[in-house]
């Protein structure tokens, strides 16, 4: 059950959107863009109940299982509720989901940290203790077992339906807080050969990396089967294997050039470019309409001894503006500070920058891939 790590770029900050992307490249060592395949970590996963609430756990009213769980784990301590009993009030108690992630050749007996959630209406877990969790596999073992004490990185206080919070309090984490006892079978052994699986499907990084290793460690010994994965002819001794890996690892080589893509994030209005993103010449013109809706509370007093009535109205004001803007000749540009220049020039916002790369894309002067997310 092999249930992946990801290089980072530099990035420098545009007037108005965010550059992915160095104009420099500079070399870099095989371990940082591939991966030996079938050796990966594995998400483990399990539910269970947090102790020592001080009254800020869940309400039984609305979680009943959290009573029910309570009560199936006082039972296997031997202890049974009166039959036919009001269901008792443990606001002490929460329900909740336990995450870990099992890394690659962990032992038994060794510790992993945990990520404790509130899945219930639990105010709060700070200082609250896990009881013994079992975390399982995809497969439904049993792999590791969960417990301790809650660090919870927040605080909050509420008094007289006033509430004042920090952070967030219904998530907590527990350092080295699972022992694993299930070790996850490998096939690194196995086999004359290992597979390389890169980070990012390119043909031309593969045959680099072939090359590379050819060149350290002779002719014929990887082959790139596709843009994605290497295949390495390896020693079938346990400690030659392990030194010829590590000696691959720390291969240099220098990387291909991306792609170019520009990455639009439409909930944040962030817009991301790489390197490779070029704009040929084109025309733009970006205006924006408003409309303003206003209302007033206008009061209405009747005359002296004239019987009426005060009576309180709505006064609405609608105004529409619409930004007039004249049509901006955008030159062709080969390089990325020249992207950056030209789209700040523009003196749109972020949100406005989304429609505007997308009009330019669909003209084709934008090329790049645009992928929104």
């Amino acid at each position: 059950m092999n249930l992946l790590k990801r290089r980072s770029a530099g990035f420098f900050v545009g007037l108005v959107i965010l550059v992915l992307g160095s104009s420099t490249a500079h070399a870099v060592r095989i371990k940082e863009i591939a991966a030996v395949q079938g050796v990966r970590s594995n998400q483990l996963t399990g539910y269970g109940l947090v102790i020592g609430l001080d009254g800020t756990g869940d309400q039984n009213a609305q979680m009943p299982y959290t009573a029910q769980s309570i009560a199936n784990y006082l039972q296997q301590l031997g202890i049974s509720a009166p039959a036919g009993g009001t269901a008792p009030q443990l606001r002490n108690v929460a329900a909740v989901i336990v995450t870990a992630q099992l890394p690659a050749f962990a032992q038994a007996g060794q510790s992993v940290d945990v990520n404790v959630s509130s899945i219930g209406n639990a105010k709060s877990l700070k200082g609250g203790t896990l009881i013994s969790t079992p975390l399982k596999g995809a497969d439904g073992e049993i792999y590791a077992l969960a417990q301790g004490n809650l660090l919870v990185g927040g605080a909050g206080a509420a008094q007289g339906g006033n509430l004042v919070q920090i952070n967030h309090l219904s998530a907590g984490r527990i350092p080295a807080g699972a022992q694993i006892e299930r070790v996850v079978p490998h096939s690194l052994q196995e086999g004359d050969s290992i597979t390389l699986g890169l980070n990012a499907s390119d043909f031309q990084t593969a045959r680099r990396v072939a090359l590379a290793i050819n060149t350290r460690m002779g002719p014929g010994q990887a082959r790139a089967l596709d843009g994605r994965t290497v295949r390495v002819l390896a020693p079938a001794d346990a400690d030659e294997r392990i030194s010829f890996l590590a000696e691959i690892e720390e291969l240099s080589l220098q990387p291909s050039t991306p792609s170019a893509k520009v990455v639009i994030n439409a909930r944040t209005g962030s817009v991301v470019l790489n390197q490779a993103v070029t704009l040929g010449a084109c025309a733009v013109a970006h205006g924006n309409l408003s409309i303003s809706i206003s209302s007033t509370p206008v009061v209405s007093q009747p005359n002296a001894l004239s019987g009426g009535q005060t009576v309180t109205t709505e006064k609405t004001s609608i105004q529409i503006k619409q930004e007039n803007s004249g049509v901006i000749q955008v030159p062709a540009s080969p390089q990325l500070t020249d992207v950056v220049r030209a789209l700040n020039a523009l003196g749109a916002s972020p949100t406005d920058l989304l429609a505007i790369l997308q009009a330019i894309k669909a003209a084709g002067a934008l090329n790049a891939e645009l992928e929104v997310i």
